[in-house]
């Protein structure tokens, strides 16, 4: 209510717009005959959560980027703050006044307070950061949308890294290293699935703003295309090899990721052998 209640002052500071644009934005808004254009605190419908990108991700069921953008947009149009409150209405829809302030993104900010879980290794930073740009840059019409992280632990003053500079030192020290993959490998059927988890996450990543090459072909060789370690995997839990399987060939098929036509075959044998081994478990 606090952070409302500041950007609504802003709003009615007595100041030129052009040196305040939080009042720049909202009389646009309010020419327009929006309700509430200060409005800045913004999330899922009331009661709800999530913005359901990672659900349409896991499920395979999107065509293009822009649809997750709009699936985020579309679940996180409710805002909240004091006059909300006062209204007795919390959690408001005002989609034109989050699709204003998106068109004008010019970069998103995320912040890292953890060092046990980073960008790649769960499902919520590419389904709301990821999402989110994808979202500004639609609404924008301006091209690509840049985002900084921030890791807020740790002591010192946290320098702002690019977001594909971050994936990529995350990529490198986590899913290709091979110590991670040994241990990840060790722990049998939990060690799998966070390896198929991160697979997952890397195809919304690779939708929602990019993934290099060189993370597809090291995944494919260390976790499905190393017989001893697709071995292991396929082992300690099947459906999780299954499932890294299934996300580098989607990735290929999406054209998120150019793989050599021969390692495609391969991959696809792979997925044939893993499918029937589920099946055969399954019916058992």
């Amino acid at each position: 209510a606090l952070l409302d209640a500041l950007f609504e002052r802003a709003a009615a500071a007595d100041e030129p717009p052009e040196m305040n644009f939080v009042k720049k934005h909202a009389l646009d808004l309010a020419a327009e005959g929006v309700d509430r254009p200060a409005a800045r605190l913004f999330s899922n419908p009331p009661g709800d959560y999530g913005s359901m990108v990672n659900e349409r991700v896991g499920a395979g069921e999107w065509d293009d980027s822009g649809e997750l953008g709009d699936t985020w947009a579309s679940r996180n149009a409710f805002s909240y703050g004091r006059a909300e409150e006062a209204g007795g209405a919390p959690g408001t829809a005002r989609p034109q006044v989050l699709d204003k302030l998106l068109s004008t993104t010019e970069r998103v900010v995320q912040e890292i307070d953890s060092v046990e879980y980073g960008l790649t290794d769960i499902q919520e930073y590419y389904a709301n950061t990821g999402a989110l740009k994808v979202a500004a840059e639609r609404r924008g019409g301006r091209g690509r949308v840049a985002v900084s992280i921030v890791e807020a632990f740790g002591s010192g003053d946290p320098t702002p890294r690019d977001l594909e500079q971050t994936l990529r030192l995350e990529y490198r020290s986590k899913l290709l290293n091979p110590k991670w993959a040994e241990a990840m490998a060790s722990q049998g059927a939990g060690g799998a699935y966070e390896v198929s988890q991160r697979m997952t996450a890397m195809v919304g990543w690779a939708a929602t703003a990019q993934v290099d090459k060189f993370v597809f072909d090291g995944a494919a060789e260390r976790y499905a295309l190393d017989e001893d370690m697709a071995s292991r995997l396929r082992r300690a839990n099947p459906e999780a090899f299954k499932n890294v399987v299934r996300r580098l060939l989607e990735a290929a098929g999406r054209g998120l990721w150019e793989a050599d036509p021969g390692m495609v075959d391969r991959l696809k044998e792979l997925y044939e052998e893993a499918d029937d081994l589920v099946e055969g478990v399954a019916g058992k």
